[in-house]
């Protein structure tokens, strides 16, 4: 990719900068459930129930609460956010490493569908294996759904950010491994580049440390 044109890149956290397991927090929420219970949520679709949480337009006491009336689950708050919070896998010294040795030459900013359970919890991993207080001071800015009130796909999020930040769209680079997320973001006219596993962030930006330091 010509990183030429790039000076502001817009950053997705979960299989992006995070290594992340869906299946391992539905996996360990159909364990409270009902026999057969299927909980629907993945990467690429998710019930209503999540979006909601992940808007803000519920809390957390409410999401528990749906996770246990839709998915007939039983299990106190303690075990539904250990559950919920057991895709959440580890960040690799080197991607801390790229983004900081990235925020040397390019504007960059955190984009992330997520939610108040799993923002304590990453920022806990990040603290526990880097000594940092947590992803914010790795960027500009980080945008979270649940506090933005505005997710991806919808190209009202993308807006916000350029808008907020005064950024011009075909300057503006975004990574995401969700194919969905990427369409959004190119029907505002954002440069974009789907991280499909099993490349990495630091594979793919190679080019474009080494291209401010040539």
């Amino acid at each position: 990719m010509d990183f030429s044109s790039v000076k502001n890149i817009i950053f997705d956290l979960g299989g992006v900068i995070i290594n992340i397991d869906y299946a391992k927090s539905t996996d360990a929420l159909r364990a409270f459930a009902a026999q057969s219970t299927e909980v629907d949520f993945s990467q690429k679709a998710q019930s209503e129930l999540f979006d909601l949480y992940e808007r803000g337009d519920i809390s957390c006491a409410e999401f528990r609460d749906g996770l246990r009336q839709e998915y007939r689950i039983t299990a106190t708050d303690e075990q539904i956010d250990e559950a919920w919070n057991t895709m959440l896998l580890d960040i690799p010294a080197e991607r801390i490493a790229l983004l900081r040795a990235l925020s040397k030459q390019y504007r960059l900013f955190l984009l992330s569908n997520t939610n108040a359970i799993h923002m304590k919890a990453f920022n806990q991993i990040v603290e526990q294996a880097h000594g940092i207080p947590g992803l914010d001071g790795l960027f500009e800015k980080a945008y979270y759904s649940h506090l933005v009130r505005k997710r991806k796909p919808g190209a009202e999020v993308f807006e916000h950010i350029l808008q907020e930040n005064g950024l011009n769209a075909q300057e503006t680079l975004f990574i995401d491994d969700s194919i969905q997320h990427i369409v959004g973001a190119q029907s505002v006219g954002l440069q974009t580049l789907h991280l499909a596993p099993p490349l990495t962030i630091n594979e793919v930006l190679k080019e474009a440390v080494a291209e401010h330091e040539s």
